[in-house]
């Protein structure tokens, strides 16, 4: 399914009430792992109006529920059971300050001091104003900021018949919502923000800035200083050799360079790092060729037969420990209840 028809498939209709949710919280995997959480599944409700009201119970976005999903309706039916791709392979870059990986829709946070990482999910920029890859600082916390649109927003908003004026003030009707945090690219317009549009959180629908819901800017602000690290990678594919020998590979639709590019059948550009990947002893290549094609969102596990009988385990069980269990099970259950 092409990205660019998510603006179609009802997902800003029915806006629903904001949840109180929390981030998920994972501790992190072992050296040499990548591998936090379980994927969950969700029956659907009657008063679940659509992917976005069910992506809100787990602080997930709906994109990421359809690419796990894969033919599944944008209203889907009540019994309808739904996977929730809460499992993940972390961004393979240093594990410090906020991680945006744009491809897969998320923003990583590591404490500082904590043996964690918070996962959100975050809107980006939309084709033609796409959010930078590049690695900054937060230059500036900003409570209660106003927005001044820029001229090319303004003439773009005038060109759909919607005037802006000069500066929105701060409150609930301002599209920044109640924080923001300043990056250090640019001349100052590129913010990680709150929205006043809840339904646009895990869709390309900014003019490069990166939008969270209420709750989890509101987490992320208090916990963040000026001058933390911000790294910006696009990478729809990640993949990761864990301790037991296992092999995952974990595979996004890559962002679309048009709207009527079909993102599920367009070519993904291979690094000469998973090339060797792919060919590295353990590996089954007609599983990530499979995995590759697919394009499910969360990890799949891609080793060799002769590797999977040296390694029966769990594929959790780099995350076995008592600790990591616990706060795992912790966090599933406090989505499942918001």
């Amino acid at each position: 399914m092409k990205r660019a028809s998510l603006l179609s498939l009802c997902l800003f209709g029915a806006f629903s009430a904001i949840q109180l949710a929390h981030a998920a919280e994972y501790v992190l995997p072992p050296d040499g792992s990548r591998l936090i959480g379980e994927n969950q599944t969700w029956t659907v409700r009657a008063e679940d109006k659509n992917l976005q009201a069910i992506a809100r119970h787990f602080d997930t976005a709906a994109m990421l529920i359809l690419e796990a999903n894969d033919t599944i309706a944008p209203v889907p039916r009540p019994g309808t059971v739904v996977t929730i791709p809460s499992q993940m392979l972390l961004p393979d870059t240093p594990r410090e300050g906020i991680v945006v990986n744009l491809a897969e829709l998320r923003l990583y946070y590591f404490p500082p001091g904590k043996n964690s990482v918070q996962v959100y999910p975050i809107g980006i920029g939309q084709q033609g104003l796409e959010t930078p890859v590049s690695v900054t600082r937060v230059s500036q916390k900003i409570p209660n900021p106003t927005w001044t649109p820029t001229v090319g927003i303004r003439a773009r908003s005038l060109a759909n018949g919607i005037e802006l004026p000069p500066v929105v003030p701060a409150g609930p009707h301002n599209p920044l919502g109640r924080f923001a945090l300043r990056l250090g690219i640019g001349h100052g317009e590129y913010l990680i923000h709150g929205t006043n549009a809840p339904d646009s959180v895990g869709l390309r629908v900014s003019s490069g800035c990166m939008r969270m819901s209420a709750p989890d800017i509101q987490a992320l602000f208090a916990q963040v200083s000026a001058g933390t690290r911000v790294t910006i990678i696009n990478e729809p594919v990640k993949y990761a050799v864990e301790p037991d020998g296992r092999h995952y590979i974990e595979v996004h639709r890559p962002l679309s360079q048009t709207v009527e590019e079909d993102t599920q059948r367009v070519p993904i550009q291979l690094s000469p790092a998973m090339a060797t990947f792919i060919n590295q002893s353990g590996g089954d290549k007609k599983l990530i060729e499979k995995a590759l094609n697919r394009r499910a969102g969360y990890p799949v596990a891609v080793a060799s037969r002769k590797s999977a009988a040296v390694n029966p385990e769990s594929v959790l069980s780099v995350q076995n420990s008592a600790e990591a269990a616990a706060m795992n099970a912790e966090t599933g259950q406090r989505a499942i209840t918001q």
